[in-house]
């Protein structure tokens, strides 16, 4: 269970060496300081389930509520009807209301196995839907109260908005309006629930600074900003991202067991970076770790100890020792047979892909190279042969080649 503490740590301190801060606006670190300070972080409900990519904000919200601030989750049920152009290279389809009501629900239901929202608690998180403010507001009222406040030449000056004019496809006035919309959540949250903090990516950078300008022209308020890094991978490829496709949170998704098996195929370089933001072990325990880790590299104790606390904070306790004992029964001794596990456990493993063959054909005879086309482990026959000869295949333990 989180647990809640007074303002007695620096949090801006805190996330600064953990890697989470890149942009800041003055006057931030004071604001957290001086006092409980309310702060919200917008996901994006584009599918049913958040991904890893979502972690980075679940764990700043995390990290502010056991500072002792109060965390509000925003949940874009009317942006995520405009589309975010921040990072994309061209507009993205937009979502009818029925699978956004649906995707924000399984939004909502993961951040709450994350955050405290016991209403006893003063500082206790809140989740809010902007939908809930945007229904009834007119676009006639919206160009009158929120458009006028905002000068075309201050939103043009955006990257976000300057790379897409640039490029060839341009970009739509749904999109181009899309940092006043995010600008105007800032204002509701800032005049209705004392917000007084934004946080996001760094790619928010520009629409979390117009919600700043937004506040200070219409009402004179105190608004602060900080973002943090977009997570990359050392060998150039995207983060969050399997041959598979995105790691969910939701365990039907993704099980626990491959969710596991990411973080434990870490790189060395991914896994020292890593470890520090997707953990709430302290600076002397990660250090401690790092040195112990770099006397021998081929224990992959840093991977280890990654894997297991991401996958305990997501899944829990139980799903943790379930992926743990399936990857040692697979992996733990590579000289062990395969037959030496049971026909149960290779049934309820987990993360093991499964396909059903017929019996007489394997009776009859048949080489490898075929089996493996044939059920689409492999696209080709060429391919296949391609991967046998390497020594890529092993049957039991025994390498294809022979």
């Amino acid at each position: 269970m989180l647990q809640i503490t007074d303002l007695d740590m620096n949090l801006i301190e805190e996330l600064r060496w953990r890697g989470l801060i890149q942009d800041i606006m003055p006057g931030t670190e004071e604001q957290l300081n001086k006092e409980m300070t309310s702060a919200y972080i917008g996901f994006d409900p584009t599918a049913d389930s958040l991904h890893i990519g979502s972690l980075v904000p679940i764990l700043l919200l995390v990290h502010l509520q056991k500072a002792g601030h109060k965390p509000y989750a925003l949940v874009g049920g009317a942006t995520g009807m405009v589309g975010d152009p921040s990072g994309k290279s061209e507009e993205r389809n937009l979502l009818s209301e029925e699978v956004l009501q649906k995707n924000q629900e399984g939004v909502k239901k993961q951040l709450m196995q994350y955050l405290d929202f016991n209403p006893k608690l003063k500082n206790a998180a809140e989740m809010v839907n902007n939908y809930d403010w945007f229904k009834d507001f007119t676009f006639l009222d919206f160009i009158r109260d929120v458009g006028k406040h905002i000068t075309v030449n201050y939103m043009m000056s955006k990257d976000s908005v300057k790379k897409r004019l640039e490029g060839e496809t341009g970009m739509s006035f749904t999109e181009f309006t899309y940092q006043l919309v995010q600008g105007y959540d800032y204002y509701w949250l800032n005049k209705n629930k004392n917000c007084k903090l934004q946080m996001g990516g760094s790619d928010q950078w520009g629409n979390i600074v117009t919600g700043t300008e937004l506040i200070r022209r219409k009402s004179g308020a105190e608004a602060f900003a900080f973002t943090c890094p977009l997570i990359t991978k050392a060998d150039g490829g995207k983060f969050g991202k399997t041959e598979t496709g995105n790691v969910w949170l939701d365990p039907i998704r993704t099980t626990p067991y491959q969710f596991y098996q990411f973080w434990l195929n870490a790189s060395d370089a991914d896994g020292e970076k890593w470890i520090k933001i997707f953990t709430f072990l302290n600076q002397s325990e990660i250090n401690s770790i790092l040195t112990e880790h770099k006397e021998d590299a081929g224990k992959r104790i840093l991977q280890k100890r990654l894997a297991e606390e991401v996958t305990k904070f997501v899944h829990g306790e139980a799903a943790l020792l379930e992926a743990i004992t399936t990857t040692e029964k697979l992996f733990a001794n590579q000289s062990a047979s395969a037959e030496s596990l049971s026909v149960e456990d290779l049934e309820s493993m987990e993360g093991v892909i499964k396909i059903n063959y017929p019996k007489e054909k394997i009776e009859a005879g048949i080489d490898v190279v075929s089996f493996l086309a044939e059920t689409a482990i492999f696209p080709s026959k060429g391919e296949a042969r391609k991967t046998v000869q390497g020594g890529g295949v092993s049957i039991n333990r025994k390498s294809g080649r022979n």
